[in-house]
């Protein structure tokens, strides 16, 4: 079985100068980001390999996760992709349980093609930024990857997590 953790990168800051590929995260990304890494940790999904968008935003989000240092791959291909192209970099994964960062509209579309069933959210849909998907796969190998094929174990939106203690 192979397990993913598809997730957008938290909030942008659409105000700073520079291109788009260096757009840095705003300070609601920066508090969301550090909450989902919580979630991810309380759910008992930490990554083994890590395969992220080599921009600003998503360099940021994965910082900030908290999670533990793994092999992590920053590809380009994954600024912007299209679905298509995520699952092409996700055949390539070698771990059991893969992070992958990346950018809408390809993440909620990869999202939605690679399941079997939509999680009930009001969210899903929209893949806000943030969003994140527990994907399982009955395969051992990432190369067999289909679309369809995937099974929701949870979704969760920054603002579920975040506690007021935060």
């Amino acid at each position: 079985m192979k397990r993913l953790i598809l997730m957008r990168h938290a909030k942008s800051d659409w105000s700073a100068a520079g291109d788009d590929h260096s757009r840095p995260l705003n300070k609601r990304g920066m508090a969301s980001a550090p909450a989902m890494g919580v979630w991810l940790k309380s759910m008992h999904w930490l990554p083994d390999e890590v395969l992220c968008s080599t921009a600003t935003r998503t360099r940021q989000t994965l910082d900030l996760l908290g999670l533990p240092n793994v092999s992590t791959r920053f590809e380009r291909s994954l600024y912007l992709a299209e679905a298509e192209e995520i699952v092409d970099a996700l055949r390539a994964a070698t771990g059991d349980t893969v992070l992958l960062l990346s950018h809408n509209h390809g993440i909620a579309e990869c999202a939605k093609r690679l399941l079997e069933d939509w999680p009930n959210h009001p969210r899903f849909n929209d893949y806000p930024t943030c969003a994140t998907s527990l994907i399982q796969f009955e395969i051992d190998d990432w190369s067999k990857l289909a679309f369809g094929s995937g099974t929701c174990v949870d979704f969760a939106i920054p603002r579920e997590v975040i506690t007021s203690d935060d």
